[in-house]
């Protein structure tokens, strides 16, 4: 089960996690997500149990427990729905353009 983990101190990494979630079972991974530009994490990360009445044990005792000072979220890590990236109209003909003005 892949297990969904928000809400993390900047400075918890990811071998810290593996120790929170082994308590509940074997960890597989875990993956804290960082931002490209700064190189910092961004709050939030993933973990993978295969046992899942392991990784629902940890899903409920986890929840909104204290690390480093914030209550962390977890939860059942869900698949992102894919949805068109961009602006534009919802028949994706897009918008804006050059329209020359009268000035007369």
């Amino acid at each position: 089960m892949n297990i969904y983990v928000g809400n993390l101190p900047f400075n918890l990494g990811e071998e810290n996690l593996v120790e929170i979630f082994e308590e509940y079972g074997d960890v597989t991974s875990a993956k804290i997500v960082m931002d490209k530009l700064t190189g910092r994490s961004k709050g939030f990360g993933f973990v993978e149990m295969d046992d899942d009445d392991s990784a629902k044990k940890a899903i409920d005792e986890l929840n909104n427990a204290e690390v480093g000072g914030r209550n962390i979220k977890v939860n059942e890590s869900k698949p992102r729905e894919s949805s068109p990236r961009g602006g534009g109209d919802r028949d994706r003909r897009g918008g804006g353009g050059f329209r020359p003005r009268n000035r007369y």
